[in-house]
Order: structure tokens, then C-alpha cells, then sequence
């Protein structure tokens, strides 16, 4: 079962790789990507960067900038045109990528690209770093997918049956990694209605848009408070309830601007080799301390994915 299970995830993100390596002049559909491999785009996506290093995104742009810089060195085209055919919308935008990845500005990688060609130095070099191992190839666009690290980083990951939640929530709408400001408003409600007297609520957050294919202005996540039943939730919240049901569970202790690096190894090193399948319903994560009072490498979050 945990052989076919990985089989299953490996050729899915298999056939994504091929896609992106084999039409670098189209745009990426992430959302049909996704549908390929028979997953939401929210799954999909982690368990793509967690399997492969990087997103799908990420390696679309990584290889045309492959293909730009052995445009510069094989080829007489202007630089204008590979800027445009790399996916950039002006020549300063491409530049600017351009020098972050190799160091030099389009012009000077060509420059120095005659330079050795006159002399006996190493030629120039094309690939930038990739876990995969996949990078562009004129004379063999078809990448090798050898060097895929499976389950590079191991987890300490438990089946659970986990209860139905009722909660008071909040929504954010925006960046991921400002929903704090939803808990902000969250508490300044849930206080005056008592929510925290008796024993203390649990601290959720649940998140329903895939950050690769939703601008982050756009991204929609709850913050959340456990409600017991008969309880009313205070005016400004709105009242959602996680179903019951199997959860992989997994607890990451340290700052939350790690949660996406944790999430990523849940999905893309664990799940493949686990003999699971993703479940319906929402992944969340529960905050068992308070930041105000605990130092950041000392918080604890409980991460829990729903499996088949």
C-alpha cells in the first residue's frame, strides 16, 4: 500500500515536471496541473515543493531563465526577445531576475561568455541550484527525474480520529502570514462574550486558498476559537465547524515563519511514503501556546491533515 501510494504521487508530480520542462513558452495552468494529478491545488502544490524542492512556479521560471541564459551564450538573439520569451514583460523586469540568478546583468553574462571562448577558462554555467536535478536541456528537453530526494527530512507523524470542532471564527482576507491580525480582532470579540472563562478554547487557523495560484491580497483563511455546544458565538464572528473524521497529525515546534517548510515536509516527504491518501475536508493548524508569552522557537503548532 505505502509503495502504491507513493507511486501514485511520484508519477503525478512526474508528469507535472515533464509538462513545465516540455512547453516553457506557454504559460503555467496551475490549476489544471493540479486537476492532472487529481488533487486541489492546495494539496497539490505542497506535496509538489515538498517531493521536488520547489514549486511548479518556482521551476517554471527557474528553467526559462536556463533557457535565457543559453540563449545569451549560443545564440545571437536580442535580449529584448529572450526577456519576452523567459515570461518577462520588460527588458529591466528580465534584467533584474536576470542578475539576482547568475550575478550579472544579460548583457555582461554574454560578454564574458566570448571572453571565454578565447581563452582556456570554464565555460559558463546555466544551471542554477535545483534539489531535483532537473534543468534545461536543448538537444534533450525530456528531464531526468532520478534525483528526486523523497522524504528528505523525516516526521514524527501519528493517525488520529479527531473530534468535530464548533468554532467562533473571523475571516482574513490577504497575506497568510498577517492573520494575526484576524486573531487580534478575534479576541477583542471573544473576551467580552466570555469565550474565555471556564477552560481555555483551542487557537485555530484554517486556510482555503493555494498561495500558487491566488495573489496574496486575494488569500482567504479563519482564525478561529473552539465553542462549546449550547454556547452562543459572538456577534462579528461567523460559526463554522471542522468535521470529525481521520487527521495525519504532526507538531512543529518553533517560529510559525517555519509552518510552510513543516507543511511542506507533511506533504511532500511524509504523505508519498505513508500508504495515504489526502481526505476530504480542511487542513488546520492548533497553536498550543501564546506567542506574547513563549519565545519563538519554543512555539508549539499541531498540524492536521485529513486522510483518506
Amino acid at each position: 500500500m505505502k509503495t502504491e501510494t507513493r507511486s501514485f504521487y511520484q508519477a503525478a508530480v512526474e508528469r507535472t515536471v515533464l509538462r513545465i520542462a516540455e512547453t516553457l513558452d506557454e504559460a503555467l495552468d496551475l490549476a489544471a496541473l493540479a486537476r492532472g494529478a487529481a488533487l486541489s491545488p492546495f494539496h497539490f502544490h505542497r506535496i509538489f515543493r515538498g517531493m521536488v524542492g520547489e514549486t511548479p512556479l518556482e521551476m517554471h521560471r527557474r528553467l526559462r531563465l536556463e533557457r535565457a541564459a543559453w540563449q545569451l551564450l549560443e545564440r545571437d538573439t536580442a535580449i529584448t526577445t529572450i526577456a519576452f520569451e523567459a515570461g518577462y514583460e520588460t527588458h529591466e523586469a528580465f534584467t533584474r531576475a536576470f542578475r539576482q540568478a547568475y550575478g550579472n546583468p544579460p548583457s555582461a553574462f554574454r560578454l564574458n561568455a566570448a571572453g571565454v571562448r578565447a581563452g582556456c577558462e570554464r565555460p559558463q554555467q546555466i544551471e542554477l541550484a535545483a534539489r531535483s536535478g532537473v534543468h534545461f536541456r536543448h538537444e534533450a528537453p525530456t528531464p531526468s527525474l532520478v534525483r528526486f530526494l523523497i522524504g528528505e527530512a523525516i516526521m514524527n507523524v501519528t493517525i488520529e480520529e479527531m473530534p468535530e470542532f464548533r468554532l467562533a471564527t473571523v475571516r482574513h482576507v490577504g497575506p497568510y502570514h498577517r492573520i494575526s491580525e484576524a486573531f487580534a480582532r478575534l479576541g477583542a470579540l471573544a473576551g467580552p462574550a466570555g469565550l474565555f472563562q471556564g477552560p481555555p478554547p483551542k487557537m485555530l487557523a484554517i486556510y482555503h486558498d493555494d498561495p500558487e495560484t491566488t495573489a496574496p491580497e486575494n488569500l482567504q483563511s479563519d482564525a478561529g476559537l473552539t465553542v462549546t455546544a449550547g454556547v452562543r458565538v459572538p456577534d462579528g464572528t461567523v460559526e463554522m465547524t471542522i468535521p470529525a473524521g481521520r487527521y495525519a497529525h504532526a507538531t512543529h515546534v518553533g517560529p510559525y515563519t517555519e509552518l510552510g517548510d513543516a507543511w511542506n515536509r507533511l506533504m511532500g516527504g511524509w504523505l508519498p511514503q505513508s500508504g495515504h491518501r489526502v481526505g476530504d475536508g480542511p487542513t488546520y493548524e492548533v497553536y498550543r501556546n501564546n506567542p506574547t508569552n513563549a519565545a519563538p522557537h519554543e512555539l508549539i503548532t499541531d498540524l492536521y491533515l485529513p486522510v483518506a
